[in-house]
């Protein structure tokens, strides 16, 4: 036993004791703190802002504990990270990258959680902002409309430097969506168009008082044009038939249970309009067919 008791008074052995220790001491209250304060929050935004918050302290004052533990050697370990620094920079170029995309994240207000983005070709909802990598609960690509289809895709943060970043929900959180409805030439027009007015007002009309107020602190903010947010319907006239466009804004999240809903309005007010208003459809019309000459195949060949 006496054997042991030199290594136990070297100087190095009682710092990285210490050390340990105190990192330990971290990592338990941080533990404790989250568990206390994650239960009171209802809000899951706020929640999960709590929960990062709490774990960048934790980091900040174990990093901060390291430096005092290490002060009087400070000046011999920055030389060799200096040194080790140049190679590692060069050997880890996309971490670096993604740490400074992080960054950028944060602090430029790139998106945030619950966002709906478009970044590296994935579309999705950011669930989490690590470090190096956030990461989306997909919609779309086999599944059609602005659905979830299951997976959970982690994007290197690098991507915000390289590719556009789509966003569906940072200043601005509708979308402007369209529908067609083409009618037949005989059909009247007056009554197609309200009928499609109506049922703008039903379905969407709700959304465009929070969408002024919205679009309004766009105006305020950037430089753009004071556009229309309240529904509206155009038409055009074709060679086939009337095509009626009903422009609106909607909600990012409702975008597709917003056109069955209208859909659904419209066609059933077709059908009460008695034959006032219908809808077309592709027609091909045959103006003539050159004649056919058929050859019964048992007699003979007549000779020119």
């Amino acid at each position: 036993m006496t054997e042991w008791i030199p290594w136990f008074q070297d100087p190095l052995v009682g710092r990285v004791s210490r050390i340990a220790v105190g990192l330990l001491v971290i990592y338990v209250v941080a533990r404790l703190a989250t568990r206390r304060l994650l239960p009171r929050i209802k809000d899951p935004d706020a929640r999960y802002r709590t929960r990062k918050v709490v774990a960048l302290i934790a980091w900040i004052v174990a990093g901060l504990y390291l430096a005092d533990a290490w002060s009087d050697r400070l000046g011999g370990i920055a030389v060799a990270l200096g040194v080790i620094g140049a190679g590692v920079a060069f050997a880890l170029q996309e971490v670096i990258a993604s740490i400074a995309g992080w960054m950028a994240v944060l602090v430029g207000g790139v998106f945030r959680v619950g966002d709906r983005i478009q970044l590296g070709g994935i579309r999705g909802d950011v669930i989490d902002i690590g470090v190096l990598r956030s990461t989306l609960m997909e919609c779309g690509d086999w599944v059609n409309g602005d659905l979830y289809n299951g997976r959970i895709v982690r994007v290197t943060n690098s991507a915000v430097f390289k590719e556009p970043v789509f966003n569906y929900s940072a200043d601005f959180p509708f979308l402007w969506d369209e529908i067609r409805v083409p009618v037949t030439h005989a059909s009247d027009r007056a009554m197609a168009r309200q009928l499609l007015v109506d049922a703008l007002q039903q379905v969407v009309g709700p959304y465009a008082d929070t969408a002024k107020a919205s679009w309004s602190l766009m105006v305020n903010k950037y430089r753009i044009e004071d556009a229309q947010v309240t529904p509206m319907v155009t038409m055009i006239a074709t060679d086939n038939w009337l095509e009626y466009t009903a422009r609106y804004v909607v909600d990012y999240r409702r975008r597709r249970t917003a056109k069955d809903q209208l859909f659904t309005v419209i066609l059933d007010a077709i059908e009460t309009t008695g034959g006032r208003v219908r809808l077309a459809s592709a027609t091909v019309e045959v103006v003539g067919i050159p004649p056919v000459e058929i050859q019964d195949p048992t007699r003979p060949l007549e000779s020119p």
